[in-house]
């Protein structure tokens, strides 16, 4: 017999019927040819999951993360009772909070007020301990004013706020959350990655569906990566991340088409007598940019782990000759753990059209310490290495 607060989904399948396709025979060709490659689940269906595991004990917190359609929101709800599998076993022991969907567990004829006794009453909670967290959740969604108001007068945050309050202050064994919370605003979506962070120090146990990375490593300890119905990798949530992560960027690479009025011909990264960079040591660059005509642009290079969004950039003002132009630029002390990274160019004139656009132009490792996990609170080590002297007085 599992503890409160424990998940266990072994060995889980679910598939949907397709949508009613037009009966052209040349749809139907490429239909069935891509539910071949996918591995169809049969005539007219497809798979969302396919043979999935998911365990995970009382007062831990899993992240799953994936791209859209890759089956994190189908095992939340598979975890909720929602909806069932098609093949596996799932067990889900304690009272479960779930916030998956705007509306989810909230009745737009009810008052804010009704809904969440409604809400405690279907956790299994009695109305003295409900309205002991009363005020709470009122204070927290920021309700005040509106919380004998139908819920069918909210704004969508009004509604997601009194949602996630209601989930998170009642006290579940186990906390289910989706990408709901990408619709508040920054401060309440700290507020949330807060309260959850609270949560989990008095053992409840969360999984939390997230496009937004760097929460989800703030937020959990373990990651768990979908892609296509598959776990593709589950382990440390940095780990995990970090897989993710370059597998963007690698396809990214594979499919953008740089298009603009310069061409890009060389992108070297090396280290000293062309090693391989290391952490505090010097990094080179070197560029050749080619112009059909002479023409003056502005220069800038970063370094990301994937994403548009560099760690750093650097900018030089340059003038192009026709023909080859050769840039080089040296980084006297390399500020990066080990790790991959990538590094990005573009050439700007201000103008509406980019005469180099911004994008990956080379992939380079660097050696040296790495990063240890982050403790949990921390929104997420940031990528740097920075050398410091301590002094401790007792």
């Amino acid at each position: 017999m599992l503890p409160r607060g424990s998940i266990s989904a072994v060995h889980v399948w679910k598939r949907f019927h397709a949508d009613r396709r037009r009966k052209l025979l040349r749809d139907q060709v490429q239909h069935l040819s891509a539910a071949r490659l996918r591995g169809g689940g049969g005539r007219g269906w497809r798979w969302a999951l396919r043979d999935v595991d998911l365990l995970a004990g009382p007062g831990e917190s899993v992240g799953l993360i994936g791209a859209n359609g890759s089956g994190k929101s189908t095992l939340l709800k598979i975890l909720t009772r929602v909806m069932y599998p098609h093949t596996g076993k799932v067990q889900v022991v304690g009272r479960v909070g779930a916030l998956i969907e705007v509306r989810a567990g909230i009745h737009p004829d009810l008052t804010g007020r009704e809904n969440i006794q409604l809400y405690g009453t279907l956790l299994g909670l009695d109305r003295r301990r409900i309205r002991e967290r009363f005020d709470e959740i009122v204070a927290f969604a920021e309700l005040d004013d509106a919380i004998d108001r139908q819920l069918k007068f909210y704004s969508s945050g009004m509604q997601m706020r009194l949602g996630f309050a209601v989930a998170a202050f009642l006290e579940p064994d186990i906390l289910l959350v989706d990408e709901v919370l990408a619709v508040g605003d920054a401060s309440f979506q700290q507020r949330c990655l807060e309260r959850m962070r609270a949560v989990l120090n008095q053992g409840t146990t969360l999984v939390f569906v997230s496009h937004d990375l760097a929460a989800v490593e703030a937020t959990c300890s373990r990651g768990v990566w979908l892609q296509q119905g598959v776990v593709q990798s589950e382990g440390p949530v940095r780990d995990v991340v970090n897989a993710y992560r370059q597998s963007i960027e690698a396809a990214a690479e594979s499919t953008t088409e740089v298009t603009g009025e310069l061409r890009l011909i060389k992108a070297e990264v090396s280290g000293p007598g062309r090693s391989t960079p290391r952490t505090q040591e010097a990094l080179d660059v070197q560029l050749v940019v080619e112009s059909p005509a002479v023409r003056s642009g502005r220069l800038y290079i970063g370094v990301s782990e994937g994403p548009a969004t560099p760690i750093f950039v650097l900018r030089r003002d340059l003038q192009l000759g026709v023909g080859e132009t050769k840039a080089h630029c040296s980084i006297r002390s390399l500020p990066l753990p080990r790790g991959r990274f990538y590094l990005w160019v573009g050439i700007f004139e201000g103008g509406k059209r980019d005469p180099l656009p911004w994008h990956p132009a080379r992939r380079f490792e660097v050696a040296g310490p790495g990063l240890d996990a982050a403790p949990r609170g921390i929104v997420r080590l940031a990528p740097v290495h920075v050398d410091a002297a301590w002094e401790v007085e007792r």
